[in-house]
């Protein structure tokens, strides 16, 4: 008797178990679903980008939207355009968090290239790029880009007043009239660097020593500069085509000169994408990197206020500005300038706190 009431409750108790262990695979059957669906469905990308926010966030915004690939985006500042980002890469580099580095020049990835932060990926969507706008060894690939202009005030400035070179920055007529944006940051650094690459140490340390003799007046930013321009606060500045397209937009009383078209040539800075050695993500990555070169991300640049000169030969350039074969453009070897970059930046900081 004992012996089957004792089978009896075991039974019963068995059940239960069973039962309960049931009813608590049955609770939690919608929690694995959704967890593993969030694995296949839900996939992302890390980006750190130097190019201003109101151009790139709608062309990664636009991969998000085609691929469903979430895209986690870091901007730069306006005053330490790429060299911030740079700077938190190598911070970075033996944990990295970031999966891509959308540089809005070549300088910096050149840099991180030659400190060992990237990692080589040739895209099949680079193969119209030409060879001069990317890294033999797919540490970065170039996709549109934007040229270095003069903007002036046309209420302050003649046509026949208007500088066309570089070195008119040094003629004694402009003494104070003209601004530059901080060559420790941004595309102005990428230009000096150039400039002591093309024209040597010497002749490049004369120019800057003269930009202070002759009044330069030092801008935080290039954006900033162009505002100067914008508000007669002096006649003329150098910056970007997309600086300069930002106040025309605007209706300020400003007109573009692409400089040195019948000398050196202008500098052209192309966007450069490269792939984070150890990324988290490696796979979206070389998807967003795909993105970035196809015609569909370039168009759009193009099409922006930025106004971005294609890479892609079957895309035509924005209206306002010539296509890039037509245009004079400074010899730029992007290594040789990441080096010469580090080597000045003693006498770039010392430069810049003279008064």
């Amino acid at each position: 008797m004992f012996k089957k009431f004792i089978l009896r409750l075991f039974s019963a108790f068995s059940l239960r178990f069973i039962f309960c262990k049931g009813f608590i695979f049955f609770l939690i059957l919608p929690f694995i679903l959704v967890t593993c669906g969030k694995k296949i469905n839900q996939q992302e990308v890390v980006v750190y980008t130097s190019t201003d926010q109101v151009f790139s966030e709608p062309v990664l915004k636009e991969f998000e939207k085609r691929t469903g690939i979430k895209v986690h985006m870091v901007f730069d500042t306006e005053e330490t355009k790429s060299t911030g980002l740079m700077n938190r890469l190598l911070a970075e580099k033996d944990h990295p968090r970031c999966d891509v580095f959308w540089s809005n020049d070549p300088l910096r990835v050149e840099i991180l290239k030659q400190k060992g932060v990237l990692t080589p990926y040739i895209s099949p969507a680079a193969s119209h790029i030409p060879s001069a706008f990317k890294d033999p060894k797919g540490y970065w690939t170039g996709f549109s880009g934007r040229i270095r202009v003069f903007l002036v005030n046309k209420k302050l400035l003649s046509r026949k007043d208007y500088p066309q070179g570089l070195l008119d920055m040094l003629n004694p007529k402009y003494k104070g009239a003209f601004a530059l944006a901080n060559p420790l940051f941004g595309t102005t650094s990428f230009h000096v660097a150039s400039l002591f690459v093309v024209w040597g140490d010497e002749k490049a340390r004369a120019f800057l020593e003269g930009l202070r003799k002759n009044g330069l007046r030092l801008a935080s930013s290039n954006g900033e500069v162009a505002r100067w321009v914008a508000l007669g606060k002096v006649k003329f500045g150098l910056v970007d085509n997309d600086d300069a397209f930002a106040m025309i937009e605007e209706g300020a009383p400003v007109e573009m000169i692409i400089p040195d078209q019948k000398g050196q040539g202008t500098l052209f800075m192309p966007n450069a994408v490269a792939l984070i050695k150890g990324a988290p993500h490696p796979k979206t990555g070389q998807k967003l990197i795909d993105f970035l070169l196809s015609p569909v991300a370039e168009k759009m640049l193009a099409e922006a206020v930025c106004r971005q000169i294609p890479l892609n030969p079957a895309l035509p350039p924005p209206p306002e500005l010539p296509p890039l074969e037509k245009i004079r453009l400074l010899p730029v070897d992007y290594a040789k300038v990441a080096q010469k970059m580090e080597e000045i930046l003693p006498f770039l900081r010392s430069w810049v706190l003279q008064k």
